[in-house]
């Protein structure tokens, strides 16, 4: 093994924690990436790791080699590809993670045309609705939609998902129209299908915004749901109102199974990022991959904020 792919195997092993998943997600014997560690150390003078039973860190040498290693792992892979015959672009294994519901309606059905431009990628679609350790599990990429909680993560903006209030016609049929929000704190006038975003328990707020400022209302409601396909199904199903991303809804709102209502009274629109570990640099693949995947975005979303 060359210093090149030895120092993949060091980065590798840094960015999971673990022996035994670097070796998974380089598709190599353990005793291959434990060797190669050594020889690493061997040939530098110096302890890269901490090794113990249930996690791998870096020491301060290890530190401070990683993102140098990182940044030449990825010059060198560029370098290949420029000499490769037929210049082949883009190639690997492509780890991505996205929400459930973007991954099935946006995301896959598109994917024919990204490996047809980069036959060259193997990607893996991950869709697990939680918040996933991508160092630990080794994703290149994920597509976070609202705040950001993870301030170590490289992340790129990639615009807005606008939020529509909208029910079922039979819901309204027995509950009649708001018009304003007001109407909604009438008791007993009107419920909505709670959200419970994945993970907890607590349902969150009906929300709208008002001249710049956010407003809630805990409003009723006899059913609650924790993914989007679900709680559409709900409001299909006439149980009541919803507060959801319009991308979402749109073939229901064109086929009259659903309603907008209280359009100048929505909530705020929810922020698009897709998130990278810490690197200087990117692979080539996930460069290519973030391009696209803002391209195939761009008509569901509006403009970043600033």
């Amino acid at each position: 093994m060359d210093r090149i792919d030895q120092l993949n195997v060091f980065v590798r092993i840094a960015e999971c924690g673990s022996f035994a998943q670097a070796a998974d997600h380089l598709g190599l014997p353990r005793a291959t990436v434990s060797g190669a560690v050594q020889q690493l150390e061997t040939r530098l003078g110096t302890r890269l790791l901490h090794r113990t039973t249930r996690r791998v860190s870096l020491t301060a040498d290890g530190e401070a080699l990683l993102e140098r290693a990182q940044s030449l792992v990825a010059d060198a892979e560029e370098l290949e590809l420029q000499f490769r015959p037929g210049n082949q672009g883009a190639t690997g294994r492509l780890r991505v993670d996205a929400p459930s519901r973007i991954a099935r309606r946006l995301i896959a059905p598109a994917l024919p045309q990204f490996l047809a431009l980069h036959p060259g990628v193997e990607l893996e679609l991950g869709s697990s609705d939680r918040m996933i350790d991508l160092v630990l599990e080794g994703v290149d990429c994920a597509l976070r939609v609202g705040p950001l909680a993870n301030n170590s993560l490289v992340a790129r903006p990639l615009g807005q998902f606008a939020l529509i209030n909208c029910a079922s016609p039979a819901y309204l049929a027995r509950h009649g129209t708001p018009q304003q929000p007001a109407d909604l704190a009438v008791p007993g006038a009107h419920q909505e299908v709670h959200y419970l975003s994945p993970g907890s328990a607590k349902s969150a707020p009906w929300e709208w915004v008002s001249s710049g400022q956010r407003h809630t209302l805990n409003l009723s409601g006899a059913v609650a749901a924790n993914n989007a396909e679900t709680y559409i199904a709900c409001a299909l199903a006439g149980l009541g109102l919803i507060q959801i991303p319009a991308y979402d809804v749109r073939e229901h709102l064109a086929a009259g199974e659903l309603v907008e209502v209280m359009p100048d009274a929505r909530a705020a629109p929810m922020p698009v990022h897709l998130v990278y570990p810490h690197r200087r640099h990117l692979a080539l693949r996930v460069r290519m991959f973030s391009g696209w995947l803002q391209t195939l975005l761009a008509p569901s979303l509006d403009a970043p904020a600033r």
